[in-house]
């Protein structure tokens, strides 16, 4: 008993120790390795409730849209509207954002400085919003009939109306972004999880309540309001939890490492973005109906990489952001041990989907205008797909890690010769095997960047020993 009440002292003034210098790098040190021992499936489990709730809410949305708007000039010029804001905001903003989180805790471990970096880092948001804005606005008045051609002058103006009222929402995406990770970083996985379902009900909500009102600007006014109450939503939390910070802006070495990755890690971003465009470019040079076929055959493989990886992905990039600053050998042992269970986990699902993937297909989409011989069709394109599961996730965890560490150059090469490697190998395999070919294209490329960045990982961790 002796022995407990000595160790119950001795850890009191530890910590009466530690409130005396708050942001002592040992002291970091130590709370980072508390938070490891935290289980992180409790975060992982939050995050994969609120994500796969977010997934029914999104898909529920698009049932509503299709069955109260239908495959109309609205909704074609809607997402053509949409794409390009949302493109922007996933490769620049969103590229701004990861590197947020390393570099915030890096500056937790260093100088302190939270309101400093916090301020200079929304600034930096609202420059690049508004040059973003500007290449939209540019882009609409001049390169839009030249992109889409063939319609009538009204297609065009309803595109443009709808353009001007999303394109706001790139500002309140890019400080949700931040207040995002300022949650994640202080394990609020809960707040954080949350806006994507948010988003949905108040998109439902101007769709249901405000449509007679609204016109043909209501999909558009949704989306606008679906950002709105994610920034008001996040924005609340960050100021409750104390969380949100405002200093005069300095700019010191932790945000000039944050400046100086952004460009490579926007390279990566982009060019990883644009192999989708790819695909769909020499998919449209096939039989009307390959793009189609593509999609339908690649939903269950992108659905179930899109739940794991936010249910990981949230959670990993601020822990990892924690351990390398205080432990990095070991950050890389744990990193390894994530690896064996998400290859292995994704292989088991992976198989069960190759073999019954002609029913999941039946049962999902075989009705109506979808016939049986389009779901062999779509099957096999899944099989195919369903083979990079397991290696993309690992790529994905080994981005999450990289990004932790500040390793985007290598990254954005990487996405560099995939890019090239995906284009050589579409041209090769669509002459002999047509669509199939094409994805074939897409999961050899994603199999060989997961050994290459697998491979490039190990390699840091052998030097970082060998150092030692």
């Amino acid at each position: 008993m002796m022995y407990f009440l000595t160790k119950i002292r001795t850890h009191m003034v530890k910590l009466k120790a530690s409130s005396k210098h708050k942001f002592n790098p040992k002291v970091l040190g130590a709370l980072a390795l508390r938070t490891s021992k935290i289980p992180m499936v409790k975060f992982m489990f939050t995050v994969g409730v609120l994500t796969l709730l977010a997934k029914v809410f999104g898909f529920y949305k698009e049932m509503v849209i299709a069955s109260e708007i239908g495959l109309s000039e609205l909704l074609d010029t809607y997402y053509i509207a949409l794409l390009i804001p949302g493109f922007l905001q996933t490769v620049f903003i969103g590229s701004l954002n990861n590197l947020f989180i390393p570099n915030y805790i890096t500056e937790l471990s260093t100088s302190n400085k939270k309101g400093e970096f916090q301020t200079v880092s929304f600034i930096m948001i609202t420059i690049l919003v508004a040059i973003l804005t500007l290449l939209c606005l540019v882009f609409s008045a001049y390169f839009l009939e030249m992109v889409f051609p063939g319609h009538p002058l009204a297609y065009y103006e309803l595109i443009r109306s709808q353009l001007y009222i999303i394109l706001p929402s790139l500002l309140f995406w890019g400080y949700s972004g931040m207040f995002g990770g300022l949650l994640e970083i202080n394990n609020k996985f809960f707040f954080s999880s949350l806006s994507p379902i948010l988003i949905s009900i108040t998109f439902l909500v101007c769709l249901f309540a405000f449509r007679a009102e609204l016109g043909n600007m209501v999909l558009a006014v949704g989306t606008l309001a679906g950002a709105i109450v994610t920034f008001l939503f996040q924005l609340f939390f960050v100021v409750r939890k104390k969380i949100l910070e405002f200093a005069k802006p300095v700019i010191n070495p932790n945000i000039r490492l944050m400046m100086g990755q952004l460009p490579p890690k926007i390279s990566s971003g982009l060019l990883t973005g644009l192999n989708s465009f790819v695909d769909q470019f020499f998919a449209a040079q096939l039989v009307v109906g390959s793009i189609a076929a593509i999609n339908y055959g690649t939903k269950i493989p992108a659905f179930v990489v899109g739940i794991i990886i936010m249910v990981i992905g949230a959670v990993l990039l601020p822990h990892f952001s924690r351990m390398v600053n205080t432990d990095l050998q070991k950050a890389y042992k744990q990193l390894f041990r994530i690896l064996k269970i998400v290859f292995f986990g994704a292989l088991i699902a992976t198989l069960f989907a190759y073999l019954f993937s002609n029913q999941i297909i039946e049962l999902l989409f075989e009705r109506k205008e979808f016939k049986a011989e389009d779901t062999l069709v779509v099957a096999r394109i899944q099989q195919i797909a369903i083979l990079y599961v397991p290696f993309y996730l690992c790529t994905l965890v080994c981005v999450r890690f990289l990004t932790a560490i500040n390793k985007n150059k290598f990254m954005a090469w990487t996405s560099f010769w995939n890019l090239g490697l995906n284009l050589v190998l579409n041209i090769i395999l669509m002459q002999y095997y047509g669509v199939y070919g094409l994805v074939a294209s897409t999961t050899v490329v994603y199999i060989i960047a997961s050994f290459v960045y697998v491979g490039f990982t190990y390699k840091q961790f052998k030097a970082l020993k060998a150092a030692k």
